[in-house]
């Protein structure tokens, strides 16, 4: 789970406090766990100060405090200060960010050519997946893995995210398909045909970034008509 620290301090030291931090971060690189941080300025105070620092995990701020260099930090910090910083601790429960960012990497993942790769870094263990192809729903990563190897050994395809929106633990995706017909799809044989397919994919995300149900939409009756299976 992503973890968050708040640090929030004053200090009419500024410059000099920002040059060590400037020094800490050249004498960390490659060691510090710290994936984000964001320092901003009172508007009514200038001397207040609030620093948000972002972490994969707990465990990996924990390391990144017990660096020699962070606990030097942090003694010279509290002397440029007017007073004693304060420190919050947060676990991350919504990031829409990083669900968007997710649901990019899963249509990135399932388009891999070759062996379809390990799915597990996107989708929950008990994934519910709905698609009005399937007469059933797809339920857990087996099933869904299945139905992902019969659409690839159909095609060979990339997506393109066009637009993505994101509310609470949701991300709606607006994806275009190119792909060309290779393989044995639904009983049609290889046309060698390239084909477009537009649609859009709704995921409900957990804390960790990972998908739990997601909500498939898209042109299966263009797509059955461009491989000659219906008539147009």
């Amino acid at each position: 789970m992503t973890f968050m620290q708040i640090i929030d301090c004053r200090t009419s030291r500024f410059d000099e406090m920002n040059r060590l931090m400037d020094q800490w971060a050249e004498q960390t690189k490659g060691r510090r766990t710290a994936t984000h941080s964001v320092l901003g300025k009172d508007r009514s105070d200038g001397s207040h100060f609030v620093e948000i620092v972002e972490f994969p995990s707990y465990d990996e701020a924990m390391r990144n405090s017990h660096l020699p260099e962070t606990d030097r930090l942090f003694h010279e910090m509290v002397a440029l200060c007017d007073g004693m910083p304060t420190f919050t601790d947060l676990d991350v429960v919504r990031d829409e960010q990083l669900y968007k960012d997710a649901a990019r990497r899963f249509l990135e993942l399932i388009g891999t050519p070759g062996e379809l790769p390990p799915l597990d870094e996107v989708i929950a263990e008990g994934c519910h997946s709905h698609d009005p192809s399937d007469v059933q729903d797809s339920l857990g990563m087996d099933a869904i893995r299945r139905g992902f190897e019969m659409w690839r050994r159909g095609f060979d395809f990339t997506f393109t995210v066009e637009d993505q929106i994101a509310e609470g633990d949701r991300v709606c995706t607006r994806w275009t398909c190119d792909a060309t017909h290779v393989g044995d799809f639904m009983g049609i044989q290889p046309t060698g045909i390239d084909v477009r397919v537009t649609g859009m994919l709704i995921q409900r995300f957990r804390e960790d970034g990972k998908v739990v149900e997601d909500w498939w939409q898209y042109d299966m009756l263009g797509l059955m008509e461009r491989l000659g299976a219906v008539e147009e």
